[in-house]
């Protein structure tokens, strides 16, 4: 058993799905870690459901910070990530992402006598109005294991200035998860049957950034662009709507298209099944992004910027901003090249190779 003790925070559905395989690996490996809970996700279709559905353990230490500003959110869950690494002699704490239980773990974490690992480190969009970027650059910039998952990732670190001696490229998480889970969804997921879909004869659609939902005009012109697309090729569009988005569509009183089908937000297994069998997916998700490369699923991302470029540069997914008139342009070009390119994001080995670098390196810093 490794004397490392390490502490793994997450927050939100993207978290324990990339954070999963790395649970696995400690778990097979017999190191010791504590696992918390922040609660930023509070839905339990968006949270416990995936820890049962994944076969994970109960968090160690669940938050329950809920629903608030990002402040109060960001206060609470430090404080609380504060106390568990003090009581718990935490060496090393593990996030992965860019929500704001990412940033309470390395504000936390870099005030404390523990070191802070970084999983999807330099990862940049460009755009300092998203929440998630000043996220994502702050946690690099305090980070001492930044385990970016391309070369391009580490050369944005880098030319931050960074000291290339915190920086590992270790590949992505998401492939491990989307490995290990794909076929187990081919089996057991119903989710087809389930909404009377057939594959390869549908669009998968997302939406829930907040420079979308929380926008009138962007969340009615990405309904409009996607019901274009939906009537163009005769196919539904599946919606597992985000209890965000929700609420925004009811406060705006938006209508939602009759080719748009609203469902409640799905598993992981039967949400990966959609994904492998849609015939386009389009979303504002970079995660979502991610799995349709690995899976060879055509992407549209209405967004106007990504931080997943390496997506793009494959042929894998276009960024088209929330006009419909490209939104429509975008699916037409993306369905009409090969799906037969390669996912830039690793060998599936990721947690493995993170894993590996947080022992080693803890271990030569104490000597």
């Amino acid at each position: 058993m490794s004397d490392t003790r390490i502490a793994i925070v997450l927050g939100t559905r993207p978290e324990i799905i990339k954070l999963s395989p790395i649970l696995r690996v400690c778990d097979r490996r017999d190191v010791p870690y504590t696992l918390v809970h922040t609660g930023q996700h509070y839905s339990d279709e968006l949270d416990s459901v995936f820890f049962e559905r994944l076969g994970l353990p109960e968090p160690d230490y669940h938050l329950g910070v809920g629903s608030s500003t990002h402040g109060e959110q960001t206060a609470e869950m430090l404080t609380g990530i504060e106390e568990i690494v003090t009581e718990d002699d935490i060496d090393v704490v593990v996030v992965q992402g860019d929500t704001n239980s990412v940033l309470a773990g390395a504000i936390a974490t870099s005030k404390l006598n523990a070191e802070l690992g970084h999983v999807e480190a330099g990862l940049r969009s460009f755009d300092r109005e998203m929440p998630e970027e000043i996220n994502r650059i702050l946690t690099d910039h305090a980070g001492d294991y930044l385990f970016a998952p391309t070369e391009e990732s580490a050369d944005l670190l880098k030319d931050e200035g960074i000291d290339e001696s915190r920086i590992y490229v270790a590949g992505n998480t998401i492939v491990d998860a989307v490995e290990a889970n794909r076929a187990l969804a081919a089996e057991k997921s119903t989710v087809l049957d389930e909404y009377d879909l057939t594959a390869g004869e549908f669009i998968l659609m997302t939406a829930h950034r907040a420079e979308n939902v929380d926008n009138r005009n962007r969340l009615v012109n990405i309904l409009t662009g996607i019901d274009r697309i939906a009537s163009e090729l005769d196919q539904p569009v599946v919606y597992p709507i985000h209890p965000r988005t929700r609420k925004r569509r009811e406060e705006f009183d938006v209508s939602v298209p009759e080719t748009i089908r609203l469902i409640e937000p799905l598993n992981f297994l039967d949400f990966l099944r959609l994904e492998d069998t849609a015939s386009l997916v389009v979303t504002d998700s970079g995660g979502v992004q991610e799995e349709t490369c690995i899976l060879q699923t055509p992407c549209v991302t209405v967004r106007d910027s990504t931080e997943r470029p390496e997506t793009v540069s494959v042929g894998a997914n276009t960024v088209v901003g929330t006009a419909p008139d490209d939104i429509v342009e975008g699916a037409r070009t993306q369905l009409s090249k090969p799906t037969d390119w390669d996912a830039p994001f690793g060998d599936g080995n990721a947690a493995e190779r993170i894993v590996d670098i947080i022992l080693s390196s803890h271990t030569e810093n104490k000597r």
